[in-house]
């Protein structure tokens, strides 16, 4: 096969061609360092590429075929991390100046597992900065550009896990999610994109924005590429104590169907205002295609859902605002020069290090969290927590999944969004999900009748029920076809502003 044909495969097509020696892991990751060359300048989807790191591992792989060692599920797949995940070898920066030149001295858990099931590490994707944003354009080290038009961004904070996949530099990526970093740029870039149940993925050496949402998930082209990473990555950690034992197969009746299955959809929030009309028409399109393999639709309401933002944004600065503290230009991170002492110094560090949305979200936490205020909203959004944690139970009792936008818009264009509440808005359907803990994942349906860009259903699944999600998932993706390669052209969309 040649280059481009290899580097144009999805990763369980990359795995079986590795695993029969069809092809070998070194000439596919040859193919994906040529890919990534001539697109990186046009997207950049990375902060650091590590092609010696790649070839190495890929020689592993081959080494092992040879001499009749069991290979991992994923044995020569090339794969890229979100730089808030930690690989020894590599810088962890966040897309933050802050930690622009900080190595890495351990592997995050979900890393590792990715390496132990054979994947061959390619680099540390761009993010926005400490994963504060909805478009990667906060990042220190650059906008990563939509593939599918540069002149629009790939969504965030994971765009570059998603840009790299669209752009066809890798067939997979991990990413995190705190409140829809994964879901909106798989929208946006028209890829599938899996946020997992919390605790169903070790966070372990994942740089920490909000512990009580984070969750780690892998995004590809194809629902089975998801399902294939899932196996790898679901499980116990010990260095971890949210996560639990998984023990069932993510691939294990992917393509049943829906036959008989409940779908819920929540007409007001679909159809609700700031939705754009064209997102309206795919995924009511998209509920027509469930109910045409057997589903069955149900209304279902989720009364608290248009709390969660107020919500979020009383948890979340909160939870940053502490996770962030370590950041002091003392232990690690930025240090200012020619300070006059170690207050002088914190304060000065703190301020070159991080960027406006950074600052703007401690300060919010720091003032959520001051004597007087604290009792006022943080206590408050905990119990809307609770609600919106009940609202998705009792609405689960009636329904296998529920079927709502990933996002109210299709990708935006650069500087679209100046205002942050507007911005913040773009996670409308996504963050109920990180408050609750459940499920969801994005599927590219039919794009926007006007616009021409993806668009992408959100599949919502009880707790720990994420491999008949995925099911849901693969019927839509059934109907639809699996994500194209985007046609990166450096002149495609203009330059930016």
């Amino acid at each position: 096969m040649s280059a481009r044909e290899l580097s144009g495969l999805t990763a369980t097509e990359t795995a079986r061609l590795v695993r029969t020696g069809e092809a070998s892991a070194v000439e596919v990751a040859r193919a994906t360092i040529e890919a990534i060359e001539a697109r990186e300048d046009a997207v950049h989807a990375f902060i650091q590429i590590t092609p010696e790191m790649a070839l190495q591992a890929a020689e592993r792989v081959d080494a092992d075929r040879a001499a009749g060692r069991e290979l991992g599920a994923l044995a020569g797949v090339p794969i890229g991390f979100k730089d808030n995940m930690h690989l020894v070898g590599t810088r962890t920066t966040c897309g933050s100046r802050m930690l622009e030149d900080y190595e890495s001295v351990f592997t995050a858990t979900c890393v590792q597992r990715m390496l132990d099931a054979g994947c061959v590490p390619m680099g540390k994707l761009n993010m926005d900065e400490f994963a504060f944003g909805s478009s990667t354009e906060s990042s220190y080290f650059g906008p990563t550009r939509n593939p599918r038009d540069l002149g629009r961004v790939p969504g965030g904070s994971s765009g570059g896990s998603a840009a790299a996949v669209a752009a066809g530099m890798l067939p997979l990526t991990l990413g995190s999610d705190t409140g829809g970093s994964i879901r909106q740029p798989a929208s946006f870039c028209g890829v599938v994109g899996l946020k997992p149940t919390y605790g169903m993925v070790s966070r372990y050496g994942v740089v920490a924005f909000g512990s009580s949402l984070d969750q780690v998930g892998p995004l590809a082209r194809s629902v089975d590429d998801v399902a294939l990473a899932m196996n790898a990555l679901a499980g116990r950690d010990p260095r971890d104590c949210t996560s639990q034992a998984w023990d069932r197969d993510f691939m294990a009746g992917l393509h049943d169907g829906v036959e008989g299955m409940r779908i819920g959809v929540v007409d007001g929030m679909t159809h609700a205002e700031g939705v754009d009309p064209e997102v309206m028409a795919s995924l009511d399109a998209a509920a027509q295609e469930l109910v045409a393999r057997g589903a069955t639709l149900v209304d279902v309401e989720l009364p608290h859902a248009k709390a969660a933002i107020s919500a979020y944004y009383v948890l979340a600065p909160c939870e940053a605002f502490s996770n962030l503290a370590r950041f002091d230009g003392v232990r690690y991170g930025h240090q200012c020069a020619d300070a006059r002492d170690l207050s002088d110094m914190t304060s000065r560090s703190r301020a070159e290090g991080f960027g406006p949305e950074v600052k703007r979200r401690i300060m919010l936490g720091a003032y959520l969290l001051s004597s007087g205020v604290y009792d006022r909203y943080y206590y408050p959004a905990q119990q809307v927590r609770a609600l919106i944690t009940d609202d998705y139970r009792r609405a689960f009792r009636q329904v296998d999944a529920i079927l709502m936008p990933a996002s109210p818009r299709c990708a935006f264009r650069f500087g679209e969004l100046s205002d942050p509440t507007q911005m913040y808005l773009s996670d409308m359907f996504t963050i109920s999900l990180n408050i609750a803990g459940n499920a969801g994942v994005s599927v590219p349906v039919a794009p926007g009748r006007d616009s021409g860009m993806p668009i992408g259903a959100q599949l919502i699944g009880p707790a720990f029920a994420d491999d008949r999600l995925l099911r849901v998932a693969a019927a839509l993706q059934d109907a639809y076809g699996p994500a194209s390669v985007a046609d990166v052209r450096a002149e495609k969309g203009g330059e930016l502003s």
